[in-house]
């Protein structure tokens, strides 16, 4: 047995892409197969569902279906003992093992974000000297004043430094005083000097992923009210793969398409 790999108690043994796989999974919460397969780097789909039946076999996995029929599908999260195996708090949605969803917002919602993580953290990225460097996953509010708990924050590494954004996806259920709301705290973490000493870093912008371009006009338009500042938005199906940084993001005024960092490749 190599430095590599663990025998554990209920007889698998665990490769190092199996310990990857549950911290990535720690981060994501809950993931489906595609999911997994980009974030432990398989290149087989028959050979990570062989991984993923054997981990949940194994206990280290719980697994539950999303939809009916033919539309149904697959998804995981650590069990209490994944996260006790690689020492963190079990997060993942309580649901019973191989239990049958029709549908369920919040881990669609979850699915969605972990969409964007993937493509940010393990695809390329066609801009000259831009690497993603961290990705932060929130499981309570940012600090007792302001009750953000943000979908995702990434930070990439440029020539002029880390530049660093807030996400929020946005499946069109939340009303518009939620988001005024949001936007107000969001505003107030800008100024107040919280942001600086929670992440060391001077400025940030606030990426907003939409379902719709008329849900993305209709959030624009509600915050051109309030600020010209920090917001970017995009419709979800504009940003995938590479297109993440092409020139489709809009800004609260304007009708000028723009790109989170001038010229790809």
């Amino acid at each position: 047995m190599t430095g590599t790999e663990r025998k554990h108690h209920t007889g698998i043994i665990l490769q190092q892409r199996d310990i990857d796989l549950l911290r990535e999974l720690a981060v994501m919460r809950v993931a489906d197969r595609e999911q997994m397969k980009t974030a432990a780097r398989f290149t087989s789909t028959t050979r990570v569902n062989t991984r993923l039946l054997a981990l949940t076999r194994a206990g280290l996995l719980r697994r539950f279906f999303l939809g009916l029929g033919g539309g149904r599908k697959a998804t995981y999260a650590l069990s209490q003992r994944g996260a006790k195996m690689i020492h963190v708090p079990c997060r993942g949605p309580r649901r019973r093992q191989d239990a049958t969803l029709v549908a369920d917002l919040s881990i669609q919602h979850q699915l969605t974000v972990n969409s964007v993580y993937c493509n940010l953290k393990f695809g390329a990225i066609p801009v000259a000297d831009v690497q993603f460097v961290n990705w932060v996953a929130f499981n309570e509010p940012l600090t007792n004043a302001l009750k953000l708990i943000p979908d995702g924050y990434v930070e990439f590494k440029t020539p002029s430094g880390i530049d660093a954004s807030f996400l929020e996806v946005d499946l069109g259920h939340e009303v518009l005083s939620v988001w005024k709301e949001k936007a107000r705290q969001y505003l107030q973490l800008a100024v107040s000097g919280e942001y600086a000493r929670l992440f060391r870093n001077v400025r940030f912008r606030v990426l907003v992923l939409t379902n719709s371009e008329r849900r993305m006009h209709s959030l624009r338009n509600l915050l051109a009210g309030m600020t010209q500042k920090i917001f970017w938005f995009a419709p979800l199906d504009r940003v995938a793969g590479e297109q993440f940084f092409a020139p489709v993001w809009h800004r609260p005024v304007g009708d000028t398409n723009q790109s989170l960092f001038g010229s790809t490749r």
